[in-house]
């Protein structure tokens, strides 16, 4: 059996990710410490192997994934370097480079070495993989790991925070443009012309009623994970000179749309300023696009 390797920590990404791994031997890690039910019971399903604690991890397993909500990377990352690890810690959050790099500097003070991460697509499944993008010293080392997987790791050489800049354009337009759809529809219904700006969509532009719906629908279920994502992004762009205002208005509209008491106990997400709220409309059929 393959070293083993601890994920920090196992939501329904992170859980799936290490489903993965255990599919080909890998001895999957993870630590219920002061974790919720609903995590224990995902890990469980998954067969990963509770060590308890997060000390007992950092001794048991040469490789950890970070896999959280945006907003808590850097503190995870804290609490994993504050555990004792010293080996190969992976970042796979939605994170800008600057973000990263801070978390690469927390754990590497540590003893610990630092790869940048991030996945594309929805968690992996048989026959549905994500994509795993990795950058920096040791990240040929780390996607070998994930062979015969249903993670497709790459390795992206443009630099030791490539893979998070990768991820920032790629949800700058598959949420950002989701956003921009809710903040239409809510003006719109503000306006009195919903009705209207529908039956132009349909004459004009028949997919974007579509996918209104579905954004609506999703950014009920996740948005409040995603303030933190839209936040990275437009840092993103603000640290190569493009304005980032597209993606803190994006912040707003999600924190509307799925506010804080929706978000569970273990990631405590700030409050932001509230927009027009909008409702999630009816649920549409799903199309094949990928989530990222």
């Amino acid at each position: 059996m393959a070293l083993a390797v601890g994920v920090v920590h196992p939501g329904a990404m992170g859980a799936a990710v290490g489903a993965a791994l255990r599919a080909v031997g890998t001895e999957v890690c993870w630590a219920s410490e002061g974790r919720s039910p609903a995590t224990v019971d995902r890990a469980a399903a998954a067969g990963l192997t509770d060590v308890r604690t997060l000390s007992a991890l950092a001794r048991r397993c040469p490789l950890v994934l970070s896999i959280c909500p945006p907003h808590a990377a850097l503190a995870v990352a804290g609490q994993v370097a504050g555990a004792g690890f010293a080996g190969c810690f992976v970042d796979a959050n939605a994170v800008s480079p600057a973000t990263a790099r801070s978390v690469a500097a927390a754990v590497e003070a540590a003893g610990a070495r630092y790869v940048d991460g991030s996945l594309i697509g929805p968690p992996p499944a048989p026959g549905r993989p994500v994509h795993l993008w990795l950058s920096g010293r040791g990240a040929d080392e780390v996607a070998a790991r994930f062979a015969r997987t249903d993670v497709r790791a790459r390795v992206v050489q443009a630099g030791d925070t490539a893979a998070s800049s990768l991820k920032a354009a790629f949800a700058a337009w598959t949420k950002g443009s989701a956003a921009l759809l809710l903040a239409v529809r809510a003006l719109a219904r503000a306006s009195g012309v919903e009705q209207e700006l529908l039956l132009e969509w349909a004459d004009l532009s028949p997919a974007l009623t579509g996918d209104s719906d579905r954004a609506a629908l999703q950014a009920a279920r996740k948005g409040w994970r995603w303030v933190g994502e839209m936040h990275e992004i437009a840092a993103t762009f603000a640290a190569v000179g493009i304005p980032p205002g597209f993606h803190e208005a994006a912040a707003e509209v999600y924190g509307a749309v799925a506010p804080e008491p929706h978000v569970p106990p273990e990631h405590p997400v700030p409050p932001v300023p509230p927009v027009p709220p909008v409702p999630p409309g009816r649920a549409a059929p799903a199309t094949g696009a990928r989530a990222g």
